[in-house]
């Protein structure tokens, strides 16, 4: 598959598994999954048919593998970054030292002064290294990074959860936990 309709797959899966399930009239079950053949159904039904191969590369060779079926290979779910009720049953972990945040310039001083905020969706996102936080900050211009004391932050009876791809989640960092690198 070309990676222009990897990009448009993957952002047409994201926005009905993540935000409005309903616009394909999909119910997603507990955790956030949904049949595979009743996705690819409706999205066909829609206008947006995927095949069940496409699908399966789009899950598989993601580098961000935002998607993920289950153990059968039946049913698939957005790793994270719902806005939408979903309890993806992830169990609170211990995080390591630091994790990092992408952010743009423009978001920084509203950020320094108040924090990391989950906004419409369920948790804050961290990476786990400089990198990745670079690429994903870098998706709507130079970013800036920010370093996320979650050692500290752990110690004063925050939660840590990690999705199924990487990615760290948090309900709120507050300022005093972040560090412009």
């Amino acid at each position: 598959m070309d990676s222009a309709r990897a990009t448009r797959l993957s952002k047409f899966l994201s926005l009905h598994l993540r935000h409005r399930p309903e616009a394909l009239n999909l119910t997603l079950a507990e955790g956030g999954w949904v049949g595979v053949e009743e996705l690819l159904a409706a999205a066909a039904r829609h206008g947006q048919p995927i095949s069940r191969p496409e699908l399966d590369e789009l899950v598989t060779n993601s580098d961000k593998q935002r998607f993920a079926f289950d153990a059968e290979g039946t049913r698939i779910r957005a790793q994270q970054g719902h806005s939408i009720p979903v309890d993806l049953g992830l169990v609170p972990v211990t995080p390591p030292a630091v994790l990092y945040h992408g952010t743009v310039p423009a978001a920084l001083p509203a950020i320094l002064r108040e924090g990391l905020k989950k906004m419409k969706r369920h948790h804050v996102h961290l990476s786990p290294d400089e990198e990745t936080a670079r690429r994903v900050g870098n998706r709507r211009g130079p970013a800036v990074l920010l370093a996320v004391d979650a050692a500290r932050l752990h110690s004063a009876g925050h939660f840590f959860y990690v999705s199924g791809n990487g990615v760290w989640l948090i309900d709120d960092v507050p300022p005093q936990y972040l560090r412009e690198l």
